[in-house]
Order: structure tokens, then sequence, then C-alpha cells
């Protein structure tokens, strides 16, 4: 680990019951870099996320994210780190505006006029309670309270599923305007081979709990199927990065064994 890598996984392990959603991984992430975490459904992205913004604890191994330890220093790093996760979950009582002035007061470095700009761009109803808005809406008003603070690190969980192409693709030049312009350092989870490939410098791979490789892009796609992972993922990947962004036959990881 040097002392500008973003976050450090030894051995890291985490089970719920008899379920193990995380063993052995080793991570590190360089700054400055999009990182797509990739696995099918149950491979243990949002156990990972989870973990990485001390919602979590390790029950082996280590973590250490931004330099710091993320049990023992949650509340602090929550100060340098956006999370979205995989389903809105802001109170649905309160209003978007309500929101934005709720998360001001426990932010230092909340940035009101970034804020209405975000909400402006993604077209998310200001006065309208958070329960009734559309999946697309809810998902644009969780990426402005996570960018709203400006964050060194932004952990994405499945931010893009199951929204309107229209808004996805939004929310996806969001997202990359929001590494663009600074050192920020992004971790998305998803299944989406496409998506990874028109976003990622560096991808990793989660496998039943375990990291089955981590390269850059360039890397991964330079040579055979590397390490553990599946000669047919590898060749998806590949296939992924040749389509076009709107081409619709786009494999996801539950059609490809890993």
């Amino acid at each position: 680990m040097t002392d500008r890598t973003v976050l450090h996984a030894v051995d890291l392990g985490r089970r719920f019951g008899k379920h193990v959603a995380l063993r052995g991984v080793d991570l590190e992430l360089a700054p400055g870099r999009v990182t797509a975490l990739l696995g099918a459904n149950g491979a243990g992205k949002s156990t990972l996320l989870r973990l990485a913004v001390g919602l979590l604890q390790p029950q082996t191994g280590s973590l250490r994210v931004l330099g710091l330890d993320s049990c023992r220093d949650a509340e602090t790093l929550r100060q340098r780190i956006g999370y979205v996760p995989d389903r809105p979950d802001a109170p649905g009582a309160l209003t978007v505006d309500e929101l934005c002035r709720f998360a001001a007061a426990h932010y230092r470095r909340w940035d009101a006029t970034r804020v209405d700009e975000l909400i402006d761009r993604l077209e998310v109803p200001r006065r309208q309670r958070f329960r009734t808005l559309s999946k697309g809406q809810a998902m644009g008003a969780m990426l402005v309270l996570a960018l709203g603070h400006d964050p060194e690190l932004l952990l994405l969980d499945e931010p893009f599923g199951g929204l309107d192409p229209l808004v996805r693709e939004e929310v996806l030049r969001c997202v990359l305007d929001a590494w663009r312009g600074d050192e920020r350092t992004i971790l998305c989870a998803t299944h989406e081979l496409e998506l990874a490939a028109r976003i990622a410098d560096d991808v990793a791979i989660l496998a039943e709990g375990a990291l089955c490789a981590h390269a850059s892009v360039e890397d991964l796609l330079g040579t055979d199927a590397p390490g553990d992972l599946p000669r047919g993922l590898h060749a998806a990947l590949v296939r992924a990065t040749r389509t076009s962004p709107s081409h619709a036959e786009t494999p996801h990881l539950e059609t490809v064994p890993c």
C-alpha cells in the first residue's frame, strides 16, 4: 500500500449466518480512477461497498479507506465519501429540498451551488416527497446527496439498474463529469458489462465472495483470460468494448459463468 492508496483490503471477509458474502479479498484502489466492481447478484459487491462506507464491520482481515480504518474512523470517513446504495433509502416523508437542508447540516463541505446545479441537471423535483418520486428521480436525488459534499471517493451500488434509457444516460454523464473534473476516485458495483466497458479504467471481479480478477481494462482485454477469470467472461468483456452503447444484446454477468 502506498500513501495515496484510496482503498486497501487485506484478507477481507464477511459472512451473514452460514452465508459467506466475502472471503479473503485483497484489493487496492489507486486515486483518480474509475473501477467497475463486477459480479453476478450475490457475488458480494454490495457487502464490499457497505464495508467501505462503514455500514458493516469486517469479520476477518482489514480495510483501510483514504488511509483510515473503515470501522474506527467511520464518522470521519463519511465526510469524505459519497455513497449511493442499490435501493434509494432516504426518508420518504421529506422533500428533496428538505433532504438537502438536512445533509447540509451534517457535511462541512456541503456545496449548495453545486447541489442546485445537479438537481436542475437531473430534473429532480425539489418539493415532492421522496416516496412519491419515480425510480429515476429517486436515484437522481441520491446521487445529488452523494455528490453534494464533494467527496474524494464515490461508491455506487448498481446506480443504473432499471432506469429509463434517457435517465440512465444523464445519470451516467453526471457521474463521469463528477470524476473528470477532480482527482475523485469512483468504485461502481454493477453486473452490466457494457457499462463497465464505457466508464472503467480498472475492473475488479467478484465471484462467490472472492476476487477472481483485478486489472486495468487495457491489461484485462489485451491478454487471454488471466488468472481465475473464466474465458467466457473474458470474451464477453471483449465483446462489450466493441459494442455500441445502445446495443441491446450486451451481456449481463447473470448470463456469463464466473
